[in-house]
């Protein structure tokens, strides 16, 4: 009998745990990046209040997820909202300042949460997907889906932001993560994806060289001045 607890149950949270841990890649690398300029001992802080925002609003987002993506140029928006994220952080790093939205506890949190509303659509429907094999216990589902998530995420972006401690170039790498990311979500709208067919494989290539062009453009100005 399918329920809460019975085989069908946790053969599906299995499967949620592993849609967790293919998909959040990129969440974990945007997390890192926003906290990257905060003192030590509010990272931790800001990862945690920031994860748990964003658990909220995918639940919100679970919610009317079939209707968002039913939505006309809704992910070519939040992909290039998300671009838009990439470049800012990018820049962030390459002037050597630290710029609004991470240099404050506040400010990393809010980016956290904008950027991951904006990230989410992915896991959100996948978790949607899978629950619903379940219907009769769909909702502890999801819930326990969002509660492995935010460790997963928060264990990432420590590992990440470790990384770029030892190797700081690294964080062109982190922002080409999200381009890429941005790329394919104009691709998946319903709208506009599908006048730029023609582009694919060729947007992603071009939003993340031009991530690294506007990086070294960046650096090369601050060493100038």
């Amino acid at each position: 009998m399918e329920g809460i607890f019975s085989l069908e149950w946790f053969a599906a949270l299995g499967s949620i745990l592993v849609l967790d841990l293919v998909l959040s890649g990129d969440n974990a690398v945007l997390i890192a990046l926003a906290c990257k300029n905060l003192p030590v001992h509010h990272r931790l802080k800001a990862m945690v209040i920031g994860c748990a925002g964003a658990v909220i609003i995918r639940v919100i987002l679970t919610l009317f997820a079939t209707e968002l993506l039913s939505v006309a140029y809704i992910q070519f928006i939040g992909g290039v909202a998300l671009f838009y994220i990439a470049l800012r952080l990018l820049k962030n790093d390459s002037e050597g300042k630290t710029m609004q939205a991470a240099s404050s506890l506040s400010g990393a949190v809010k980016t956290i949460m904008t950027a991951d509303f904006i990230m989410s659509l992915d896991n959100v429907l996948s978790m949607a997907g899978v629950a619903n094999t379940v219907p009769t216990a769909k909702w502890s589902l999801i819930l326990c889906g969002l509660a492995i998530s935010l460790p997963i995420v928060i264990c990432g972006a420590q590992l990440f932001l470790l990384i770029m401690k030892k190797i700081p170039a690294m964080v062109y790498l982190g922002s080409a993560i999200l381009a890429f990311t941005a790329a394919k979500m104009i691709l998946m709208d319903k709208v506009i994806g599908g006048k730029l067919l023609w582009l694919n494989g060729w947007l992603e290539a071009i939003l993340v060289v031009s991530v690294f062009v506007w990086g070294f453009y960046k650096a090369k100005m601050q060493k100038n001045q």
